[in-house]
């Protein structure tokens, strides 16, 4: 160590570790704690040594405007509380302006269809994930949702297209139907083979009439075909 780095450490034990007699009737505080440590010990006590907030603009500007210093929009300071303190009740407030909005929300949502889409087994093993690449769309001029999505098991080649009418008491015809790609690609790629199969990679809607589709073939080996196609919805 040079004589620098000694200073340094003997500066710091002057400054933070000086005896306080004040502090001796508080269960082991006995020297003032290191001013940046004491705000992120998790306890509900006094900070040791509050920053000094004399001068502060900030706090100042509030002092001096009358609208500002009770206005219930500004999160209260605590200045002798350490930051875990202070998280906590943040989130109490979160938790508090959350609340409503979630029972609104809640209370307005109810099951308009239920469709089995695949039954898995009963036992407590974790169940693999079958329902992947979820991706919505709103066709805003014949007021349908759609929902893009392909199920794993089985069925690799396919993507299924959902459609519901936002005005939940309407049907709409074809409300669920699966696009199977299979080897229906072959002529145009590779007129000798036949035993090619495509899977989806992933699937958006382009417009309210088209999606596209990423495919890849399913077979393992090396410079598999990647296709992008554009399928009209009709």
């Amino acid at each position: 160590m040079t004589q620098k780095d000694i200073t340094f450490v003997a500066d710091f034990l002057t400054e933070h570790f000086n005896e306080a007699p004040e502090l001796y009737d508080r269960k082991g505080k006995y020297f003032n704690v290191e001013r940046v440590g004491q705000y992120l010990k998790d306890e509900d006590d006094d900070l040791v040594s509050p920053p000094n907030t004399e001068g502060n603009q900030w706090f100042n500007f509030l002092k001096n405007s009358t609208h500002l210093k009770e206005s219930p929009l500004l999160f209260p300071y605590y200045p002798e509380k350490s930051l875990h303190f202070v998280k906590r009740q943040m989130e109490r407030v979160i938790d508090q302006c959350l609340q409503k909005p979630a029972d609104v929300i809640g209370k307005s949502v109810h099951q308009a269809v239920c469709m089995s889409l695949y039954k898995t087994s009963q036992s407590e093993d974790s169940t693999p994930q079958l329902f992947k690449l979820p991706f919505l769309w709103n066709d805003k001029t014949s007021n349908i949702h759609y929902v893009l999505f392909t199920i794993l098991e089985n069925s690799i080649s396919k993507i299924y297209i959902l459609r519901r009418h936002t005005d939940t008491s309407r049907s709409v015809s074809n409300g669920i139907l699966a696009v199977d790609f299979g080897n229906f690609l072959n002529n145009s790629i590779n007129e000798s083979s036949d035993s090619r199969c495509y899977s989806c990679l992933d699937a958006h809607f382009y417009d309210d009439e088209t999606v596209t589709v990423v495919l890849k073939e399913s077979v393992e080996q090396e410079g598999k075909e990647r296709v992008l196609a554009q399928l009209p919805l009709s």
